[in-house]
């Protein structure tokens, strides 16, 4: 008995599949059901390709207009959907492509041939000390060895970026910033101890480099799974360090960076769902925890697209206060926990701390929750003793001995008013948990039901939520997973270092650095709002943004001083009207006005609505309408983890003060921009 042919889909296919009217889609989508089922039936008409450098590139009649280009080698059973399109333009893709395995890392490209000219210029050539061999170790074609060594500027590397493999444009450009080219291989854990068959399409297709391109479809409902969400390739292809991260065994905590666009997310989702069918026995599950609520419901949605119903059954997506909720209810703990304190139950409590307040000490009130925050809560700060002995790094006024011995009884009284109201703050619950699970753990009286936690959005998560991610897990391979990004630290209090927290990512820390979502004119406005500001790598290094790449251009972000509310509610409704305008000769794009707060973000929702617009407002508990014409609004805490097509940023013209003073709401800025994938308006009120 024969085994089935192999057929794989190309991203390339998958991006211009995206881009075509509904009746050709599902078209399309029918035709290539039927080719993926049987790729040798005889209606199937292989027809050759007039002026095509590769031989083994076939066109495949989808109807009298469109045709699918199809590669289909000589050897090996192997058929690969490349691209669709009317049919003269379908040849002219056909003609300046080949497919080709990379002799080095073994991996299937689709290599552009086109006759790029090189510069005659006498500067010195960027990757002259690199030879053949390290240029396609990092995943330079073949084909484009002569170029490649000839490229002068980063600017004449970028214009070459669509036309190179991802991968190869990302290890070019790391290693024009300073990295070595073993460096590069060893972040993408890329082995080059194997002898390549450069006519082996079958075993190429299997390659991490190559699963960032193909897909293999093995039956028909996988095939339909992937065509009938076009426009999420994202959940399909994974570029090759984002794959090496998701997948395999790991000896204990996991760290990845990666500035706003990276793709960490992304990498989170596939981590659980490997996790989920590769390491998680019966009876136990992944989970999948962040720390904002409307994160949640987008994570959830996300990864049962991803995933089959059966790992989907053995993920557990939670943001982490709902989860310890849920840990005190199970053990009838009555407390409950104060997330805002201006609560009718802790106001009184802290009015009342304040009261017995040292009449000698000359400190504001403001100063006392501040330090409660970011001290006390912070460390974990129960007794006096440990309140004169923690340290209080940032805080800007130095307190001897004596004077934190006046200061603790305001934070004694405060917990004792809290106590006596069956209250605590949500650290202190996180603190009090961990001590629980670590005591449970030590007499191996109970065990949670977890085979690893994947953590996303980490820089949101203080101290002690870490020390309770830490304790709810063993010591053990695949523990815990961490994805970050100290640039988008938008709570100030929450800084941790993770090795302070029992959290040991030594030689199991990564970066990603290509940024798939915005547009590098956007980018750059929001790394220049962050000049000044402290960006640390959550374990007490510093981050730098000088690696991050885009890799999609755009309009220059537009910045303009309104100077009040009502000036801006009339220049974002204006902007609105010509978007849509744009968008009525193409398909509709997705627009969100961020601010500040729900009193400033309501506002604007009652005027777009009045001048006509349909509406939609993100809140913690949902994410607002899915419809593409529909304006949404957010605050800027909300926005976080999202993204759109366009954006209109309307922001306080203080934040944009002494970047000292303004760490947290320059951070702000920059997520909120960071959102918009091709478009961004910035209003200064």
């Amino acid at each position: 008995m024969s085994l089935k042919p192999k057929v794989a889909l190309s991203q390339d296919f998958l991006f211009q599949l995206a881009k075509l009217p509904s009746s050709t889609q599902s078209k399309v989508l029918r035709w290539a059901v039927k080719f993926q089922a049987d790729p040798k039936s005889p209606g199937i008409n292989y027809e050759k390709i007039l002026a095509a450098r590769d031989s083994n590139l076939k066109s495949v009649r989808v109807d009298d207009d469109w045709r699918g280009i199809v590669f289909k080698p000589d050897s090996g059973d192997v058929y690969v959907l490349l691209h669709v399109d009317h049919h003269d333009e379908a040849y002219r893709w056909a003609q300046r492509r080949k497919i080709a395995i990379n002799p080095v890392t073994g991996a299937m490209q689709i290599v552009f041939v086109q006759e790029v000219a090189a510069s005659v210029l006498s500067a010195p050539k960027l990757f002259a000390a690199l030879s053949d061999h390290e240029l396609m170790s990092i995943g330079v074609p073949e084909d484009w060895m002569g170029r490649i060594q000839a490229v002068q500027t980063e600017d004449e590397l970028d214009g070459l970026q669509t036309s190179l493999p991802v991968e190869a444009y990302e290890g070019l450009f790391l290693v024009a910033a300073g990295d070595t080219v073993d460096q590069v291989l060893t972040s993408r854990e890329t082995r080059l101890d194997r002898t390549i068959d450069t006519t082996d399409f079958m075993t190429a297709l299997s390659t991490p480099e190559s699963q960032s391109r193909f897909v293999i479809v093995d039956d028909d409902e996988a095939m339909l799974a992937i065509m009938n969400a076009p426009l999420a390739q994202w959940r399909v292809f994974l570029h090759p360090t984002q794959y090496k991260l998701a997948r395999g065994d790991r000896s204990g905590p996991v760290r990845v960076l990666g500035g706003a666009g990276t793709g960490k997310t992304v990498v989170a989702l596939h981590r659980a769902k490997w996790l989920a069918e590769n390491r998680t026995p019966d009876g136990k599950k992944v989970l999948f925890t962040t720390f904002t609520k409307n994160l949640v419901l987008d994570i959830e949605d996300n990864l049962k697209t991803l995933c089959a119903p059966k790992a989907m059954a053995k993920i557990e997506v939670r943001n982490l206060d709902a989860w310890v909720h849920g840990f005190m209810r199970s053990r009838k703990l009555e407390h409950k926990i104060i997330y805002d304190r201006s609560q009718d139950g802790a106001l009184h409590a802290w009015q009342a701390a304040l009261a017995v307040k040292d009449a000698s000490i000359d400190l504001p009130t403001a100063f006392y929750e501040q330090e409660f925050e970011q001290v006390v809560l912070a460390q974990g700060v129960t007794t006096r003793d440990d309140y004169r002995a923690v340290r209080r790094t940032g805080r800007g006024v130095i307190l001897s001995r004596a004077k934190r011995d006046a200061i603790w009884p305001v934070f004694e009284e405060y917990r004792g008013q809290l106590a006596s109201r069956k209250l605590k703050e949500v650290d202190d619950a996180y603190r009090d948990i961990a001590s629980v699970l670590s005591q449970e753990s030590e007499t191996h009286t109970a065990a949670l039901p977890y085979s690893a936690i994947v953590i996303d959005e980490t820089q949101d998560l203080g101290p002690q939520a870490l020390k309770l991610l830490r304790a709810m897990m063993p010591r053990e391979s695949n523990d815990l997973f961490f994805v970050g990004d100290g640039h988008q630290r938008i709570y100030s209090h929450h800084r941790a270092a993770m090795s302070k927290c029992g959290i040991d990512i030594r030689g199991r820390s990564r970066k990603l650095y290509l940024n798939y979502r915005t547009t590098d004119e956007i980018r750059r406005l929001a790394v220049a709002l962050l000049e000044g500001c402290e960006v640390d790598d959550l374990d007490e290094g510093h981050d730098e943004t000088g690696r991050y790449k885009s890799l999609s251009h755009g309009p220059v972000p537009v910045v303009v001083d309104a100077n009040s509310i009502e000036t801006a509610i009339k220049l974002a409704i204006d902007s609105a009207k010509a978007w849509q305008r744009h968008d009525e000769q193409r398909h509709p794009g997705s627009t969100c006005v961020i601010v500040t707060n729900r009193s400033v973000r309501d506002t604007f929702a009652r005027q777009f609505m009045t001048a006509g617009f349909k509406t939609s407002v993100i809140d913690a508990n949902q994410n607002g309408d899915k419809e593409a014409s529909c304006i949404h609004f957010a605050t800027m805490h909300r926005a976080k983890g999202m993204e759109f097509d366009r954006v209109i940023v309307v922001a306080p013209s203080s934040f944009f003060g002494n970047p000292l003073e303004t760490d947290s709401q320059r951070k702000l800025i920059y997520v909120a921009l960071t959102r918009a994938k091709c478009e961004a308006l910035m209003l200064k009120i």
